[in-house]
């Protein structure tokens, strides 16, 4: 989210320009990209309801469409139907249409083929690119969104070869689309499937001992993840001799994340007979990692999550609620987010004024932004727990586990959305839009009113105790 300080000489209203005011004050960038992932999902939701979306040549319901729409579009993963057995050829390419716009955005999308065909684009239209790209700068933009796309259709292809020469000998022809929409559904850190045939909601549990197929969507989801900034940054390494803040932060902090998670994981389920317990040593190793990668916002698994211990659905919501890089197709709080929060607290402990990451320091800004992130989230997650709590009557850990697998867009599930009713689907709906569009975001985007403080005044300080 990007934010611009005006003066207050902007803020006055000058009666011949009134309504240009008001329509500046309506569409920013924020909301223009929020009704953007709305509209997107309208239009699925109208399209997979119709009967040539089904494989029986049914309506589907509203609430399931819109459901399957928005996991789609927000590149979630929770799924109602499987989608092999419930949806048809035509509903699939929907879907797999929704999951690539976006994961994308369809901003970045407009962008790129406006400047494909050499299109003029304006100032407002540069700022909702550089919104939807994650940057805080116009430089070098027209570079990072033509890299966006390029690359994402380079890696998606590369990924989809790579799971052919599984897929095909396994189901002939047939197989060449199960590995084009797996690669864009885990590049895209979806986590939808077309494994179903092989049992309903089966994801890829019967793959736990295939490294290919294992490796090559774990790959895929951590480049998907790492965010377009950190290409752009590492692609021109050369020119610049050094790497930015942001990306040794997420460099850093990925690597520390996935194996920190694959460690716990690999402790807590090895006794385990429903996971890891019955699979040889480097089956229990490419679990324990598959788990941990997953967790950020893939919702692929090998392993059964709804019989995992308690320990490990625990250490994957907080894996899953911060979740990947900024301008990434992954969702949650954001890695970045969660080591400002965590050096603050370590800047605090040490008595320091000022939060430093790797000898640089951050912003106050930066650090009130990453407080206000992480605390929507809690705020969102917790008003959502308790409606599945109330409607399902499921246990605590099993609704928040949903919850969170939904406002970070990650698609894990123990296997109880399915069986969820209305209020509670229209929850995790509410949770996969606005976990997509990001709660900072949201927030800005519905204000209809933004507060400004005059440069020249002063706020007299006051004092306040905590801790």
């Amino acid at each position: 989210m990007i934010i611009t300080m005006q003066s207050a000489h902007n803020h006055r209203i000058n009666p011949l320009n009134s309504n240009a005011n008001r329509h500046n004050s309506i569409l920013t960038p924020a909301r223009i990209l929020c009704f953007s992932f709305l509209a997107v999902i309208l239009v699925g939701t109208f399209l997979l309801c119709l009967p040539i979306s089904s494989k029986t040549g049914t309506f589907t319901p509203i609430i399931n469409s819109m459901f399957t729409a928005t996991t789609s579009t927000c590149v979630t993963g929770l799924i109602v139907y499987d989608t092999f057995t419930h949806w048809s050829i035509f509903g699939q390419v929907v879907i797999l249409m929704l999951i690539q716009v976006g994961g994308l955005g369809l901003v970045t999308l407009t962008t790129f083929f406006m400047l494909l065909f050499k299109q003029k684009i304006g100032l407002s239209n540069m700022t909702l690119a550089q919104e939807s790209a994650g940057t805080d700068t116009l430089v070098n933009l027209y570079f990072l969104i033509k890299l966006v796309v390029l690359s994402t259709f380079t890696v998606e292809i590369t990924g989809a070869v790579i799971l052919a020469t599984r897929f095909i000998p396994k189901y002939g022809t047939e197989g060449v689309w199960i590995s084009v929409f797996t690669a864009i559904s885990a590049y895209c850190n979806a986590g939808i499937d077309l494994l179903g045939r092989e049992g309903q909601f089966s994801s890829l549990v019967n793959y736990v001992d295939d490294p290919i197929i294992c490796i090559t969507i774990m790959m895929l989801i951590i480049i998907g993840g790492l965010g377009f900034i950190v290409f752009q940054d590492v692609l021109s390494h050369k020119r610049h001799k050094t790497l930015m803040l942001h990306t040794k932060a997420v460099l850093f902090i990925t690597a520390l994340l996935i194996v920190g998670g694959a460690i716990f994981v690999f402790i807590s389920e090895f006794t385990n007979p429903y996971t890891l317990k019955n699979l040889p040593m480097w089956q229990k190793i490419m679990a324990s990692f598959f788990q941990s990668v997953t967790t950020r916002t893939a919702g692929f698994n090998t392993i059964s999550q709804g019989d995992l211990r308690d320990p490990t659905k625990a250490i994957s919501c907080i894996l899953m609620f911060i979740g990947a890089a900024p301008g990434s197709t992954g969702g949650g709080i954001k890695c970045t987010t969660f080591m400002v929060l965590a050096m603050t607290v370590l800047s605090t402990l040490r008595n320091k004024t000022e939060t430093t990451i790797m000898r640089r320091k951050v912003s106050h800004f930066v650090v009130y932004k990453s407080l206000t992130v992480a605390t929507l989230g809690v705020m969102i997650v917790s008003i959502a727990t308790s409606v599945l709590i109330i409607e399902t009557g499921y246990n605590m850990l099993d609704c928040l586990f949903e919850t969170i697998s939904g406002f970070a867009t990650v698609g894990l599930t123990t296997g109880i959305t399915p069986t969820l009713g209305n209020f509670s689907k229209s929850a995790l709906i509410l949770c996969m839009y606005i976990g997509r569009c990001g709660s900072f975001s949201f927030v800005m985007a519905m204000t209809l009113r933004q507060a400004y403080i005059p440069k020249k005044l002063i706020i007299p300080e006051g004092q306040v105790f905590v801790g």
